[in-house]
């Protein structure tokens, strides 16, 4: 453990402030029953995603989300059944994130949330952050709260592929005609049953297929193309295979129009005609966001932590 993580496992305030009950109604329909009032806290990650299996804990291999758990049960002395911790995504292996969003509870209040934020990130390794640390209120939740998510997916387009840029960046030595792609992106805007764009997951049992998209544009930047999409949520590797299809129509290889043709299919083997998968490691979770009135901060709570900066003090010896 680092210096800074042993010196911030501070104690929680040991007079404890205004308590609430930190259960959701949406929790209590997923059998979260806590067995006393506690304390909802909303953690803002960001990770390199390649060396991990996804977000979703399981015991092996290693995942975000085991990592996140076992730093919060060392800094908070508390079990991980006591912590129920929830995130917002679950990004697949290999997939990065900025804005992954989560929340824990603990039973008791803290006064000061820079301490803990010091302490989980030295306890978490180093491609793994924690942006932000703040008060959560009872009908927040990271998962069932959110309006609306958006991903990036980043395509290197050039004969040569920048080194900097290979982690998280897919390389595509074609040609892409960017222009094809943002006019076919556009016919995933709306409101559309995805089946055909999804693959199946033994997670979320049957997911309702049909989700909202706002927007999908495509931006050039150089030889770096970036695909942004916001939608109300995404079925398993959804954003992954539409953007496999963008690829192939800006090969030129096949038209815009085919979007609708598959969409209407609602046939994941129609999409397997034209495409497979893009690779995970070119996408990215840049953000979620929630309805205003589940951020704001319940009464008697400390402020957001940012993280704090370091300072030398002054010193007298002369330096040579």
């Amino acid at each position: 453990m680092s210096y800074a993580a042993a010196t911030a496992l501070i104690p929680p305030s040991p007079t404890p402030l205004l308590s609430l009950n930190c259960v959701a109604p949406l929790e209590l329909e997923h059998g979260f029953k806590p067995n006393q009032d506690c304390y909802k806290w909303r953690l803002v990650l960001a990770y390199d995603g390649t060396q991990y299996a996804g977000w979703q804990y399981q015991l092996s291999p290693p995942t975000v989300q085991c990592s996140v758990e076992k730093a919060l049960i060392q800094a908070t002395k508390l079990e991980r059944k006591d912590l129920h911790f929830v995130g917002a995504s679950r990004t697949d292996a290999g997939v990065h994130a900025w804005g992954q969003v989560a929340h824990f509870v603990t039973p008791f209040n803290y006064d000061n949330l820079d301490h803990i934020h010091a302490a989980l990130n030295g306890l978490l390794p180093s491609d793994i952050r924690v942006r932000e640390i703040s008060p959560a209120s009872a009908e927040f939740h990271a998962r069932f709260s959110a309006k609306s998510k958006i991903y990036h997916y980043k395509i290197y387009n050039d004969a040569i592929m920048d080194p900097f840029q290979r982690r998280f960046a897919y390389h595509s030595v074609y040609k892409l005609n960017s222009a094809v792609m943002s006019e076919a992106a556009k016919y995933f805007v709306g409101k559309h049953d995805f089946s055909a764009f999804a693959n199946a997951s033994h997670n979320d049992g049957v997911p309702d297929p049909v989700k909202h998209v706002f927007r999908f544009d495509v931006k050039e930047m150089g030889p770096l193309l970036q695909l942004e999409v916001e939608g109300s949520g995404f079925l398993y590797r959804q954003v992954r295979n539409m953007v496999a299809l963008l690829i192939q129509i800006g090969k030129e290889g096949i038209p815009p129009d085919i979007v609708p043709h598959i969409l209407a299919s609602r046939d994941r083997k129609e999409l397997a005609k034209y495409s497979l998968a893009a690779p995970p490691h070119g996408l990215c979770l840049v953000s979620i966001n929630y309805n205003e009135s589940h951020l704001l901060p319940p009464p008697g709570c400390p402020a957001n932590s940012f993280g704090r900066h370091h300072s030398i003090r002054k010193c007298k010896i002369p330096f040579y």
